[in-house]
């Protein structure tokens, strides 16, 4: 007597444990670059709590600000091994597809929302970055709709290595989960990084007279950070840009073509 009956469920939807270590459910598979993705997305509420809970400043001996970065970069990591396990070792299944998107947004979104909150980055700017992800989305899955792939371009790539250099430098010169310039209650400037007289102390002791103290390095990384944001929002302009050229080439030219191929055939044919 069987507890459930073979005729309650097909075969192709049966759970099942390959030679290859890969657990599969139909066209889904839970593979190691599968889980990588998923331990990605497991990180992003432990970052979140740990960039945004200020009851304590060290977590089991360990800044926190340092084990801010430490997760973010192997969370980074697994974005890297995933889709290159994947393609090495043929494993690249419908789930994985489905998920990594996700997990890369949610990974970058959270780091970006926790910066803003603890003042380390300005909310324009968090804003265009997150924008561009959710339009180049939005213009992928239309096109997948009509069976067309739009591949990452060159500058998406760039953007995607920018954006993790600039959010671990910014956390990593945070003190006490905010920004190591006081700039006498004004914002950060946009632009003039010299007109911060942190800044300017940091710069004296390092080429000039002076001990670089722990607070000027936070300060000159904090700094480079923030100039480095400028790139990582004109570089996510510059690839929504890209993706949408490359979004009219192919999904609306081959829209285009199709009705006037219909418009062709439904001329042709007799009354």
């Amino acid at each position: 007597m069987t507890l459930f009956p073979s005729e309650s469920y097909t075969a192709s939807y049966r759970t099942k444990l390959t030679y290859s270590g890969r657990y599969s459910l139909g066209r889904y598979s839970l593979n190691l670059p599968n889980a990588l993705t998923l331990l990605r997305i497991f990180i992003v509420p432990l970052l979140v709590v740990v960039l945004l809970t200020p009851f304590s400043e060290n977590w089991f001996g360990v800044p926190r600000h340092l084990l801010g970065v430490t997760l973010f970069l192997g969370a980074a990591l697994t974005d890297f091994l995933d889709g290159h396990l994947a393609r090495s070792r043929d494993q690249v299944t419908r789930l994985g597809q489905l998920l990594d998107p996700i997990a890369d947004k949610l990974l970058i979104s959270a780091a970006l929302i926790s910066l803003v909150e603890n003042q380390l980055a300005p909310a324009w700017a968090v804003v265009i970055i997150i924008g561009r992800e959710f339009a180049v989305t939005g213009l992928r899955s239309i096109a997948a709709a009509d069976g067309v792939v739009i591949a990452a371009s060159k500058m998406g790539k760039f953007k995607m290595l920018a954006q993790v250099v600039t959010v671990a430098l910014l956390i990593a010169s945070s003190v006490s989960g905010k920004p190591p310039v006081e700039n006498f209650g004004r914002p950060f400037p946009a632009i003039e990084f010299w007109s911060v007289p942190e800044l300017r102390a940091a710069l004296q002791h390092l080429f000039g007279e002076g001990r670089t103290a722990r607070n000027d390095w936070q300060v000159l990384v904090y700094t480079t950070g923030r100039a480095l944001l400028w790139l990582v929002v004109i570089s996510a302009c510059l690839s929504m840009y890209g993706y949408f050229r490359s979004f009219y080439a192919s999904v609306l030219a081959s829209r285009a073509e199709r009705r006037k191929a219909e418009g062709a055939r439904t001329a042709t044919v007799p009354e």
